[in-house]
């Protein structure tokens, strides 16, 4: 398998993780309910042709916003990559190592008290408007948590290392799809997320174990060298 290709599945894989993570999987259901305007009893009591369209359109709006957000800070990761591409060697060992730790945290290894501190930004914004839509998926990405900034950090150190800007926001945008087609699927079929759920929550803690496994892949892919070129 060619080396973009590896860093392009890692990128989808970091972006599926993100969504089943412990502080993202839980709230799915806040946040559909959110952006449509629609209450949680009536998603789960069955969605009409005129319903599944509401929810379509606003979370494609969603997903958009955080798209943008993360799709441009793999264009800044890219450009600044590109600046210091007489240091790549030097930035992509120093990366992976830290990737390599951001991995050891999620796994449970150690702690690290300010990844801990959640960022929370606190909008009002109009249940149900496409204009809210498309701004809470902006807060969305702007917000990291706990479990989602070392794992978007690893991919945006891994785009760092791309010398074509082009090749960082494509990595990006893969990401992005990791996590826009697992949620468009669950907002569309809320019943059947609500139940499969229930029975993967028990499970979180694999989850995040599993996400730092792929942290410490990337982290070596990092210090051999096998990044985009």
């Amino acid at each position: 398998m060619e080396t973009e290709t590896i860093s392009l599945w890692a990128a989808f894989a970091a972006g599926l993780l993100t969504f089943l993570s412990p502080c993202i999987l839980p709230v799915i259901p806040a946040y559909i309910s959110y952006i449509t305007g629609i209450s949680f009893d009536e998603l789960k009591e069955g969605q009409n042709k005129e319903t599944r369209k509401k929810i379509f359109v606003h979370s494609l709006l969603f997903i958009l916003g955080f798209s943008v957000v993360f799709v441009a800070l793999g264009a800044s990761a890219s450009y600044v990559g590109k600046l210091l591409i007489a240091y790549r060697t030097i930035i992509s060992r120093v990366g992976g190592g830290l990737v390599i730790i951001f991995g050891l945290y999620l796994m449970g290894v150690f702690k690290l008290n300010f990844l801990n501190k959640q960022k929370k930004a606190d909008f009002k914004l109009q249940k149900g408007s496409k204009i809210g839509s498309l701004l809470l998926g902006i807060t969305f990405a702007a917000a990291w948590t706990p479990c989602v900034g070392p794992i978007l950090g690893s991919v945006l150190v891994l785009a760092g290392t791309s010398e074509n800007m082009l090749r960082g926001v494509w990595l990006l945008s893969i990401y992005s799809l990791g996590i826009a087609i697992p949620f468009i699927t669950a907002a569309l079929l809320l019943n059947s997320f609500l139940l499969y759920f229930a029975k993967v929550r028990k499970y979180m803690s694999v989850v995040k174990f599993v996400c730092g496994l792929l942290l410490i892949f990337i982290g070596l892919m990092l210090i051999l060298g096998v990044y985009m070129v």
